[in-house]
């Protein structure tokens, strides 16, 4: 993989931030210099930012490597980092949530009150049996129930495995039993774009025939649909917390104590459960979340949109906020119910500070113009964020433009399930922003971008991103499959973890992520990331969205085959020529005839997931003709039936 990228090697404007957003930052500004004099002492110093009951002597034990152990002689207990530290310091009645549902109901709940709910959940589940160990399974929405059901776990050292709202019944089955799970909390249905999912239905239909380790299912009445209890497993939450006490202590367990299990998003075969602790995963998911985002807890409204399903939503939506004391947004709905205002809706109600998001959302709005954003006032902004897969330069710099009023910062994030946490990112009072670059490793993460042979590629080079030195957030394996861990993430390069990213290396050593690197394509012996071309398709004044697959083709090898989503805003001007052709052309140009696409195929939406990835393995099924596979992670799964049908009727015509 050593194809050079021209782009790379070429002078990028870089905005620099602005005196007086450095003069306001509250992050100190040696942290990248501490980190590289000593990498251990500096973790163990964001370490000690947390309440440990037992303080910790010993930082990383890496003898059993790939499996780490960090700060394993101390403990703690991740509830009262997020809950109980900050009431018993004076800021019980801080806002910790503000929430909105769907159909515009609210709530706004205290770091008091959210300690109080989680103290009697945390009763409520060991009169159940519920013991330090034990996995309770959580199949819920976007709601404050949701947050107090993964806290309490957390504050019993139970281990909490989040089940993302819109997965089947199979799906289910499959994670509750490889987990082996005691408890399902769920709810009765949450709304979507305006209907009830009936939630509790699905888990019914899950622990039919399976589930034999489920003892309990809670039921959090939401919706009021009809659902069916049965005598003796099924509880309804209300009814079960009013009888326990909201007094509850919580207890000091080791840094290493499992913590939760998330298995991965659009696997195909048995489900792939990464396991998260406690010490080492806390430590930097909190560091970063106030670093990153240049946090100021006594007056930030800080919103992260992704699902607590994922991982995004996990790190920077419960456990860094919550345990740097933040005040957040959290919505329960669809971006565009009842329309496409929503978000911005919500923006200008609560004043938001820092908006965390995709770039997936950002291209869905780039396709509607200005006019929507442009019709609220979004000035509380302060701070932009983007987290899921690379973000185009394009993209960047519309949402600094449009959303961000052409003032703030945007830091681009790169991380994984795996990794937990934040891994490469730029510091927003520190570094000169440039459009599209991942830029620089947090400080105490140590990467290389290296080729097959695990050489460190020149820059302008396309490499593998590889992770040199184990860091506090890792996954400490896959769940009850150890050989699978390191057969998948630690063999291609013994000792050093492979994200399985592509990635390349400017002249000035920032990093550029180029994606999967299955999503890299081998075109007449040249590879091409196809992020380059999506971009190349982005930067065309027709195009809001774009994915693009590497397809079989008998004469190159693999063709490219491109999806895009055009500009409602000009539709006068596309239909006055022919789109597919234009874009084809322009791609041939801007990067060269090899990489010309094969086939453009103009389609209204593109298949994601509710955490904003474009599902481009369904796009390479479709591309080559085979049958799609599991959609039940897709936010809307007829958006591929309608492509798929639009390619059938696309061939016919042919």
């Amino acid at each position: 993989m050593s194809d050079k990228i021209d782009y790379l090697l070429e002078d990028i404007e870089t905005i620099t931030p602005s005196p007086e957003f450095v003069a306001a930052s509250p992050v100190p500004t040696d942290l990248d210099e501490r980190a590289k004099a000593d990498r251990l002492g500096f973790w163990a110093e964001q370490a000690r930012d947390l309440h440990w009951h037992t303080p910790f002597t010993q930082v990383l034990d890496w003898s059993d490597a790939p499996i780490a152990k960090w700060f394993d002689d101390g403990e703690l207990n991740a509830s009262y980092n997020c809950l109980d530290r900050h009431v018993l310091a004076g800021n019980g009645d801080r806002v910790a949530i503000h929430w909105e549902g769907e159909p515009g109901d609210t709530r706004t709940i205290t770091y008091a009150e959210l300690l109080g709910e989680v103290k009697r959940a945390a009763n409520l589940y060991e009169s159940l049996g519920v013991t330090a160990g034990d996995v309770v399974a959580i199949y819920m929405p976007m709601l404050p129930e949701t947050i107090v059901a993964i806290l309490a776990a957390a504050r019993i050292g139970a281990v909490h495995s989040v089940i993302f709202g819109g997965f089947s019944a199979d799906s289910i089955r499959q994670r509750v039993e490889d987990a082996n799970a005691k408890l399902v909390v769920t709810t009765d249905g949450s709304f979507r774009r305006g209907k009830v999912l009936p939630l509790k239905d699905t888990v019914d239909a899950a622990l039919d025939g399976g589930g034999a380790s489920v003892e309990h299912v809670l039921v959090v009445q939401r919706a009021k649909n009809d659902v069916s209890i049965t005598e003796g497993r099924d509880l309804w939450w209300h009814d079960e917390i009013a009888q326990v006490s909201d007094e509850h202590v919580a207890k000091a367990f080791p840094a290493e104590q499992p913590l939760f299990i998330l298995y991965t998003s659009g696997t195909t075969g048995k489900p792939k459960g990464l396991l998260h602790t406690t010490g080492g995963y806390l430590t930097q998911a909190s560091f970063t979340h106030r670093t990153l985002f240049d946090l100021q807890p006594e007056t930030d409204v800080y919103w992260c949109t992704a699902d607590v399903g994922w991982v995004t939503g996990h790190s920077y939506l419960v456990y860094g906020p919550l345990a740097n004391g933040a005040t957040q947004l959290m919505y329960e709905g669809a971006h565009d119910f009842p329309d496409l205002g929503r978000w911005f809706e919500l923006i200008q109600k609560y004043g938001v500070t820092i908006l965390y998001t995709a770039p997936t959302a950002i291209r869905s709005y780039m396709k509607t113009g200005r006019k929507i954003p442009e019709a609220y006032d979004l000035t509380s902004i302060r701070l932009l964020g983007s987290v899921g897969e690379p973000i185009n330069p394009e993209a960047w710099e519309w949402y600094r433009e449009v959303i961000g009023g052409n003032r703030v910062p945007v830091v681009d994030t790169w991380w994984q399930t795996e990794t937990g946490a934040v891994m490469i990112s730029a510091i927003p009072s520190q570094t000169s922003l440039k459009p599209g670059a991942a830029q620089k490793p947090v400080p105490g993460i140590v990467v290389s971008v290296v080729d097959e042979q695990g050489n460190r590629v020149d820059p302008g080079e396309m490499g593998l991103l590889t992770i040199t030195e184990p860091w506090p957030a890792m996954a400490r394996g896959i769940y009850g499959d150890r050989e699978r861990y390191v057969e998948t993430y630690w063999s291609q390069f013994p000792g050093r973890y492979f994200a399985g990213d592509g990635a390349g290396v400017d002249k000035d050593g920032d990093l550029w992520l180029l994606g999967r690197v299955d999503d890299v394509m081998n075109v007449s012996g040249h590879r091409l990331s196809t992020m380059e071309i999506e971009s190349s398709l982005v930067d065309h004044p027709f195009v809001a969205e774009a994915a693009v697959v590497g397809a079989t083709d008998e004469t190159t090898g693999q063709a490219v085959v491109a999806f895009v989503v055009l500009k409602q805003s000009q539709a006068d001007k596309i239909a006055a020529t022919d789109p597919v052709s234009d874009l084809r052309s322009h791609v041939a140009k801007d990067i060269g005839s090899f990489a010309r696409p094969r086939e453009v195929h103009i389609v209204d939406e593109l298949p994601k997931t509710r955490s904003g990835k474009i599902m481009r393995r369904l796009l390479r099924d479709v591309a080559d003709g085979k049958a799609v596979g599991d959609t039940t992670t897709l936010t809307d799964s007829a958006v591929m039936s309608a492509i798929s049908s639009g390619m059938a009727q696309g061939s016919a015509d042919d």
